[in-house]
């Protein structure tokens, strides 16, 4: 038996938003925008029949309460150039108990979900 993962699912209550957000962050296209959500996939993958899983943005009237279980880590090639971009799109730096040490910077979307900017390579 096989199996991979189809989409990496996200709550959100303005699924447009977010959308919108993360496709101007990975370069993605939206393939998708419905009540039912919001569908995003790399634009290479576009109409092709790929393994590569999409990002889904998913209705949910719940606010977000506290640390993301799963979250995103973006690997930019420059650092900080991308952590300037991301606060021009809406992201924030957010402290989650983080010593200032780490390699990485935590930020969040509009609606407040972690992911990290790692240092590049």
């Amino acid at each position: 038996m096989t199996v991979s993962i189809g989409c990496l699912t996200v709550d959100a209550r303005d699924c447009q938003l977010l959308g919108d957000f993360w496709s101007q962050v990975l370069g993605w296209t939206i393939v998708k925008s419905s009540a039912d959500g919001v569908y995003l996939v790399p634009a290479e993958v576009v109409g092709k029949d790929t393994a590569v899983p999409g990002l889904l943005l998913f209705p949910s009237p719940d606010v977000k309460a506290g640390k993301n279980r799963v979250h995103l880590d973006l690997r930019p090639d420059d650092q900080d150039a991308e952590i300037a971009r991301l606060e021009s799109l809406g992201a924030m730096r957010v402290d989650i108990g983080q010593t200032g040490a780490e390699p990485w910077v935590v930020m969040a979307d509009p609606e407040g979900n972690e992911f990290c900017v790692l240092a590049s390579r």
